[in-house]
């Protein structure tokens, strides 16, 4: 105890010392805890579940000729068939348990409170596998599994029952609405559970079996080439997860060979054997099934290796620091020597400093991080920023003490042994008024400097880097006119409305927010433009030879009149849609130039026809436009071939994005579609009202988080990296005052003085300059699969950086030379 009030007292001798010293730390890990906060949410946290170290994710890679349907749970690498997970279920033996599951879009309605969100629809066995237990009520099992379409139960989400249904204590039992079907409510789940999709927050929990009725229009419980089911199991006691996949592969073979494959049709030799050649992947699913984990794993490490290096640059200062404070103490160090002191004893004290110095940084280190993580989700669409927690979990903080420790000690153990070098006795007895080693702790000293510089430089390049591709990415054509356009989606189909009604209701909703005053142009789109969807099908097209192995999918969408003329897409040719087309009229296409090119039509797409059904199915959809490319699902993405038809040709579409054009400023018309959709169905809720701009930059938010966090973090490391400059050149010119004074009088000018300060300052840039660029472009190359439209060695931006750290190192330096031509040798000859 009597260390630590010593470490304070001496600490606080100098506070502005004292307090840059805890404010570069508190920089340096709130940055570090901030991204570790992200890291452990999406990369380390297992599911809140039983023994989440035993669950495996099933995934079956290779060909899957038929549909397949694919979300935020994984790829379509990873959905099975539903006969397939029941044959699995039935007979396998290597697992506790095994379950399904499935994301599914629900419209929600309890006491008129209508709710959009996220429902998972389960299999029987998936609360029993995981070792859930229920908050209220109970939750399903085998009972509530047993017959397609039968079972009218939900369980609902912690989260849910408390904020949208006030906690009410008598929910089980209760009856609410789940995509117009009348459901019981069975329990609600325990808090922090959230189930198995990171990324996605569920409302409500629905049995698998009854899909069908929670997707209108959904045709695949027996149907084995349409794949969508997301697999998990439970491993047993002393099973490897190797014997576990040897063990289900055995079961898998047969139902391949001698079930799924004699079903394949119009498949090539090669790809035949190649279906019969696929194999169950197990892998490690305690953290569940989610793309987050691998679409969030390449930006957070590339965020948490740059934090790092900040911290480095931060630390670097405190060595510093240490080492200064001890050449000072130098005296009091050989004294308490030659009076018997340990030297362990006095390095333990001096190591106390630094880790009380380190931990204090880590204590406001805290506030930044809580800051930082503030900032990241101010940047992260609503949905994205819903997902993560911005409140300093246990283990963060424990991360940050750990890290604070460390940082103390290390940083911490080179001044320390310095400070109590074996020739401090001798130097008092000689009384020389220079200390023997301050030679070496110079060296020391400038080595640090210089790889401050070094990591300033790597920062500073990777961050123009980002910031370039932002750039980039702001400047793609999209090939739409977005300015002052509100769009929003509904889905009458999730409130059970026929496809005849929901026609209806799209009709009028188009009326309604046509006669909106300001209002220039209304449309609609079935698959949101640039909202990350995607939906494709095997086309046919006059003139074009299919067969086997030949790609011939296109993307597509189901669009209302005048969409086009409403987005700003150029027409080329023909004519776009208009009210006229409608079913029973002759079915026509617009295409766009990816697809005509593709498909070999050129300009002359107008005329030709098409099919996007079967191969017996008739080329019955005539092209009557050919419009220029335009962004489909990302704007990072090539424009893909895309047909487009008129909605109104089809009788199934049951849920519909809106877009409306005005003249004036868009918010008022953001509040108005509230309005009118409330007028026209007051229980039907609006899912993603924004203007389009909004939408599109949200789908860019990755680049504009990292392109922020990373300018803000070199940003940070080099105002770091001058101050540790400036402090070391302040220190060397005092430490030299005599030098320099004998040196103006013999005759040297203050501009040769300023010269010599400044020569060091440009050979420390040029060293570390030089390091760093090397570090940057190795950076840049990892890095590379983030940037757009540029790679990871762009010149005018290693140039840049160059240069801008160049002239922040001269302002630094620029003021100890200036100090040290203004010494007067009178003065500096008694110095000391």
């Amino acid at each position: 105890m009597g260390t630590i009030k010593h470490a304070f007292r001496t600490l606080f001798k100098t506070p502005f010392v004292t307090a840059i010293a805890i404010i570069s730390l508190a920089l340096g890990i709130g940055a570090n805890a901030a991204i570790f906060s992200l890291f452990e949410q999406m990369l380390l946290r297992p599911l809140p579940v039983r023994d989440p170290q035993q669950l495996v994710s099933i995934s079956a890679p290779g060909p899957k000729p038929g549909s397949q349907s694919c979300n935020q749970a994984g790829d379509c690498d990873v959905v099975l068939s539903y006969p397939m997970f029941r044959d699995l279920e039935a007979k396998q033996t290597v697992f506790a348990g095994i379950a399904a599951h499935r994301l599914f879009g629900a419209n929600l309605a309890y006491k008129k409170q209508t709710l959009n969100g996220d429902g998972v629809l389960v299999s029987g066995s998936y609360f029993p596998m995981l070792g859930i237990q229920p908050a209220a009520g109970r939750l399903f099992g085998p009972a509530e599994d047993q017959t397609i379409g039968a079972h009218f139960v939900t369980v609902l989400s912690h989260d849910y029952w408390q904020t949208q249904l006030g906690g009410e204590p008598g929910v089980v039992g209760q009856t609410m609405i789940v995509n117009g079907q009348q459901m019981t409510i069975l329990g609600v789940l325990p808090e922090g559970f959230e189930g198995t999709t990171l990324g996605s927050r569920p409302h409500v929990y629905v049995p698998i079996t009854m899909r069908a009725l929670m997707e209108p229009g959904f045709r695949g419980f027996e149907n084995r080439r349409s794949y969508w089911a997301y697999v998990f199991a439970r491993l047993k006691p002393g099973v490897t997860i190797d014997q576990a996949r040897v063990g289900l592969n055995v079961l898998y073979k047969p139902i391949i060979n001698d079930v799924e494959a004699p079903l394949q049709t119009g498949m090539s030799d090669s790809t035949l054997s190649r279906f019969k050649a696929r194999q169950l992947l197990l892998e490690d699913g305690q953290r569940g099934q989610s793309s987050v984990h691998e679409e969030a794993g390449t930006p957070l490490k590339l965020l948490f290796g740059i934090t790092g290096i900040v911290l480095l640059i931060a630390c670097a200062n405190i060595a510093n620091l240490l080492l200064a404070r001890g050449a000072n103490r130098a005296m009091e160090m050989a004294v308490r020597l030659s009076l018997g002191a340990r030297r362990w004893q006095i390095v333990r004290q001096l190591l106390v400093e630094s880790v009380l110095l380190a931990i204090l940084g880590g204590a406001f280190s805290l506030i930044v991080a809580k800051w930082t993580l503030g900032l990241m989700a101010s940047i992260m669409p609503p949905e994205a920023a819903a997902t993560i927690k911005t409140e300093l979990r246990p283990a963060v903080v424990a991360f940050a003490a750990l890290l604070s420790i460390v940082t103390g000690l290390i940083f911490g153990m080179f001044p320390a042994l310095h400070s109590t070098r074996d020739d401090l006795i001798a130097t008092m007895r000689a009384n020389t008024g220079a200390l023997s080693g301050a030679r070496a702790a110079s060296r020391f000293r400038m080595s640090l400097v210089t790889v401050q510089i070094a990591l300033s430089m790597a920062l500073l390049v990777s961050a123009g880097l980002f910031v370039k591709s932002l750039i980039n990415v702001t400047r793609v054509d999209l090939g739409i006119k977005t300015e002052n356009v509100v769009t929003f989606g509904v889905s009458p189909e999730l409130n059970g409305y026929t496809y005849a009604r929901a026609q209806q209701l799209f009709t009028r909703i188009e009326e309604e927010l046509a006669a909106v005053p300001g209002v220039t142009g209304v449309t609609a789109a079935m698959v949101p433009v640039i909202a990350g969807s995607n939906w494709g099908t095997d086309v046919r097209v006059e003139g074009w030879t299919s067969g086997p192995d030949i790609d011939s999918n296109s993307r597509y969408n189901e669009v209302g009149p005048t969409f086009f003329k409403t987005l700003g897409v150029s027409l080329i040719s023909g004519r776009e849609f208009t009210t006229a087309d409608v079913s029973g009229a002759p079915k026509v296409a617009v295409v766009n130039e990816a697809f005509a090119k593709k498909f070999n039509l050129g300009r002359d797409a107008v005329g030709k026809r098409i099919a996007d059904g079967g191969d017996d199915d008739p080329l019955d959809v005539m092209i009557v436009g050919l419009v220029r490319d335009s962004k489909y699902s990302d704007v990072k993405d090539e424009v893909p071939p895309v047909f487009f038809r008129p909605y109104k040709q089809d009788t199934t579409v049951g849920r519909m994005t809106f877009y409306a054009r005005t003249a004036l400023q868009p918010e008022p018309l953001v509040r108005t579609a509230t309005t009118v959709i409330a007028k026209l169905d007051p229980d039907l809720p609006l899912e993603n009202l924004r203007t389009l701009t909004q939408q599109v930059s949200q789908n860019i938010f990755l680049d504009r988080m990292i392109s922020t966090l990373t300018a803000g973090f070199a940003a940070l490391a080099t105002l770091l990296a001058a101050v540790g400059l400036y402090g070391v050149l302040a220190y060397t010119v005092a430490q030299r005052t005599r030098e320099i004074g004998v040196r103006m009088a013999l005759g040297a000018d203050g501009g040769r003085v300023r010269m010599m300060v400044l020569r060091q300052v440009g050979l420390m840039t040029l060293i570390g300059g030089a390091v760093g660029i090397a570090a940057a472009l190795a950076l840049g190359r990892a890095a590379a699969s983030l940037l757009y439209g540029l790679g990871g060695n762009d010149p005018f931006v290693v140039v840049t950086a160059a240069l801008a750290l160049t002239l922040v190192a001269f302002i630094a330096g620029y003021i100890p030379a200036r100090r040290a031509s203004k010494v007067n040798p009178m003065q500096a000859l008694r110095y000391e």
